[in-house]
């Protein structure tokens, strides 16, 4: 179905908005994937906050020129499903992802920080832990130190506080 300019305007209006928004930009090939499993990859995006469109590469060209994502321009050929996402790492872990369990999409590349990444790199990027993932280990790593130091401090007080209370009832019949 064909768009008329406006509509065509519209959605480039959209996707500048969205990338504009975003820090991570996956593309990825669809072409063989039934309407089910796309409907599914989409519940899956949607859910972890990532933009996935499927659009035309004249428009898409269009909506990322003076974005960070200008760079991936020329990845843009083909049948191709995009993934924006405002978290670094969301878009192309989805994709990802969803490629590892159906070998018809297959992960072309894409665009972080200005800088475009290849296949290898968008499958490198979704290996990294999410946002959520690393403060919990930051925070883990912040907790170890503080529980060593109370258990040894606990240590020292039972330690102290052992002989004293075994010498007090000895000091008392002592005395008597």
């Amino acid at each position: 179905m064909s768009l008329n300019r406006s509509e065509k305007a519209a959605v480039i209006s959209d996707v500048s908005a969205q990338a504009a928004r975003s820090q991570t930009l996956a593309l990825a090939e669809y072409r063989g994937l039934t309407v089910e499993h796309l409907n599914k990859l989409r519940r899956e995006a949607r859910d972890k906050g990532v933009y996935l469109h499927v659009l035309k590469n004249t428009l898409a060209r269009r909506a990322v020129t003076g974005t960070p994502f200008e760079v991936a321009a020329e990845s843009m050929a083909g049948p191709l499903i995009y993934g924006f996402s405002e978290d670094a790492v969301a878009a192309a872990k989805v994709i990802a992802d969803f490629a590892k369990g159906n070998d018809k999409l297959i992960v072309k590349g894409g665009a972080y920080a200005g800088k475009v990444l290849d296949a290898n790199g968008v499958k490198a990027l979704a290996a990294i832990p999410s946002r959520e993932v690393l403060i919990a280990q930051v925070a883990g790593l912040l907790k170890s130190p503080i529980q060593r130091l109370a258990g040894v401090l606990a240590a020292v007080a039972e330690k102290r506080a052992g002989p004293a209370e075994a010498e007090a009832p000895a000091d008392a019949s002592a005395a008597a």
